[in-house]
């Protein structure tokens, strides 16, 4: 089932027109959680420019953490909430381009409005007041780490645009850590292993988990005790976390050997299932299913041939993996032995960087890769397609 934002937007203005500013804030519908907190300074505006403008920002906030995800706005602005819920006409100018703004980042049918009293909607006005603050002051808008951090529990696809300030998660304008950011402890770090080769890695074919679950072949072996070796010397690793395909757990058994760990099996890190297209190469794929192919390409929502996976729900799997993970480790460093797909999501989603970036990553077999998670939500990309190992 897709996951569910519940979005608080307000704006306002010292003077309608006036020194105005934006605040939004995202929750987990189930929950209650704030996910992300969103807040801009925008100059010169009116009331209700800087209510669209905070409108905007929340579903972008909303679409990074989970563009499948359906989004209940709620916001103390009449013309606002009627306007985008069809019941009002548009007439003002200035508001057109910001309605149309808005409905493209969500489609209507998965965005519902709802008008709330301004009472209940004092997280946001109090991000809007920030803002302007800030702005009198000359500053941007910095979000507040609340004690202990808040932690994105979603995936962005999209970064948020020039000029906002976005508390969680990584990659949207909030200041990067190592960048004036406060002392946020020791993160939970990702060292992300791809498994040694199989049979069907040389000849570049789908091997999902849906396929054949093969086992290392030789040279892929001999990867694993490379790996291992190399792993072993740097001593940073306390925890083993593996895919369970075969071949994840044969590399993870030879990783656990040397250090004297243990391995835990996680269902979400297994890769993408390919339906039909299980161990042809692509060119074999585009022969058979070249209508299907192009549209796979063409959109993560699209599912491989014969029931396979999307990229989208990938996504959703492994981030919601990534989530349970950093809540488990916080402050570890640990070996998460996977596949190609999820290591990438991982990466693209610590970047937020659009889902085309999956196709810009080369990730080769037994190569390493890290990311680290603050508590605040941010992401650090350390390292990519590291294979000094093996040479």
């Amino acid at each position: 089932m897709a996951r569910r934002f519940i979005v608080e937007a307000d704006g306002g203005s010292r003077g309608n027109p006036g020194p105005a500013g934006y605040g939004a804030v995202v929750r987990d519908a189930e929950t209650g959680e704030t996910l992300a907190e969103v807040a801009e300074y925008i100059g010169t505006a009116t009331n209700n420019v800087a209510e669209y403008k905070g409108l905007i920002a929340g579903l972008r906030a909303a679409y990074a953490l989970d563009p499948e995800a359906g989004v209940q706005v709620r916001m103390d602005s009449k013309l606002v909430i009627e306007q985008m819920s069809g019941r009002w006409k548009i007439k003002h100018p200035d508001m057109r381009p910001l309605a149309a703004e808005a409905k493209a980042i969500v489609p209507p049918g998965r965005a519902a409005y709802e008008w709330i009293p301004r009472e209940r909607n004092k997280h946001a006005d109090r991000l809007a007041n920030e803002a302007m603050d800030a702005g009198k002051r000359g500053e941007r808008w910095q979000p507040k780490v609340p004690p202990g951090g808040t932690l994105a529990a979603g995936a962005p696809e999209a970064a948020a645009p020039a000029g906002d300030a976005l508390a969680a998660p990584a990659a949207t304008g909030a200041p990067a850590v190592g960048w004036g950011s406060a002392d946020l402890g020791t993160p939970a770090t990702f060292v992300l292993l791809r498994h040694g080769e199989t049979p069907l890695t040389p000849e570049k074919r789908f091997s999902g988990s849906g396929g054949s679950d093969p086992e290392l072949s030789d040279v892929g072996r001999h990867q694993a005790e490379r790996v291992a070796a190399a792993l072993a010397a740097r001593g940073t690793i306390q925890d083993i976390v593996a895919s369970p395909l075969r071949r994840c757990r044969e590399t993870a058994d030879a990783v656990a050997r040397r250090l004297g760990l243990e391995v835990r099996v996680e269902e979400g890190l297994r890769e993408t299932d390919f339906g039909a297209w299980e161990g042809l190469t692509f060119a074999e794929a585009k022969e058979r299913y070249p209508d299907d192919l192009a549209a796979w390409l063409a959109s993560t929502k699209v599912a491989p041939t014969g029931g396979g996976e999307s990229f989208a729900a990938v996504t959703r799997r492994v981030a919601a993996s990534r989530d349970k993970l950093i809540a488990r480790y916080t402050g570890r460093t640990v070996l998460l032995v996977t596949h190609v797909t999820p290591i990438k999501t991982l990466v693209r989603l610590a970047l937020g960087a659009p889902p085309e970036s999956l196709f810009r990553m080369e990730l080769s077999a037994a190569s390493l890769t890290a990311v680290a998670y603050y508590a605040d939500g941010n992401a650090s990309v350390r390292l990519l397609n590291e294979t000094a190992h093996l040479r």
